[in-house]
């Protein structure tokens, strides 16, 4: 990220360059030597998690108003999910049935990303985990319709590399989840969740337990695929044994088609 220097005091970057040219002694080899801010193993450090916290929120938090990105759409949903075309390789017969969705997270990027084009790109930008399923057809649906999309990865055990249609400027990597999770829901104006596993439910009920408890706006909140979601979560049982009111089942609303959630979010009523 470039940045017009205002201050009279060399630049950090150059201090590096110069540190590499000190004579080799024992003193300059050792790690003490080190500049801090050049200095990863000082950086990882337990104690230093705090100033990690902190570097994660800042980099796409600056990187984002850089690019002039103002508001955002977030697509949650299942990795696993194929395309249509691929919905033979599915591991279970529902997975291969959830495939529509995939289209339908496609479908939906790219009507969003058609509007958000009017604005430059600004507005109402498409933002992903960055992965494969679901996550990939957003990102996808955004490129189908020549604009910008965001990508938040997150390390794993199993690497997840980025799908190749996040917008390589907008592509960031995570080590704290609860840093992403605020990234996700920082500049959103709408959520759409799409079937998916213990990820997608987690984004989806942290999301919601946000605008329950007034700590979010309430915006438009769409769940893709109203059967698989009642299959899975009994929605009237929780307000019928009143662990939440009955006001809470209307913070969101079930949808199944692209065109369908756009024009619940053009009519959604706060």
């Amino acid at each position: 990220m470039k940045h017009e220097r205002r201050d009279p005091f060399p630049d950090a970057r150059a201090d590096i360059e110069a540190c590499s040219e000190v004579p080799d002694t024992p003193q300059t080899r050792h790690p003490a030597y080190r500049l801090a801010f050049s200095d990863n193993d000082f950086l990882c450090r337990d104690e230093l998690r705090p100033v990690r916290l902190q570097l994660e929120l800042l980099k796409p938090q600056m990187a984002l108003e850089e690019a002039g990105i103002e508001s955002t759409v977030v697509l949650f949903g299942g990795a696993r999910i194929p395309e249509p075309a691929k919905k033979d390789t599915a591991r279970t017969k529902t997975l291969s049935g959830l495939s529509k969705y995939y289209e339908e997270a496609r479908r939906f990027a790219e009507l969003l990303t058609t509007r958000s084009n009017g604005s430059a790109g600004k507005e109402n930008v498409v933002v992903t985990g960055g992965g494969p399923g679901v996550m990939e057809a957003g990102n996808r649906g955004a490129v189908d319709a020549g604009g910008k999309s965001i990508g938040l990865n997150i390390v794993l055990p199993h690497e997840q590399a980025p799908n190749t249609y996040v917008t390589p400027e907008l592509c960031f990597n995570f080590h704290y989840f609860a840093i992403r999770k605020m990234h996700f829901l920082l500049r959103a104006r709408a959520v759409a969740v799409f079937p998916g596993g213990f990820g997608t439910l987690d984004e989806l009920f942290e999301a919601l337990t946000l605008i329950q408890t007034g700590r979010m706006n309430r915006i438009p909140f769409l769940l893709f695929g109203e059967a698989f979601w009642r299959s899975i979560i009994n929605w009237d049982t929780l307000a019928d044994a009143g662990t939440i009111s009955d006001e809470d089942l209307h913070l969101f609303k079930f949808v199944e088609t692209a065109e369908e959630a756009v024009e619940v979010i053009d009519n959604w009523e706060d």
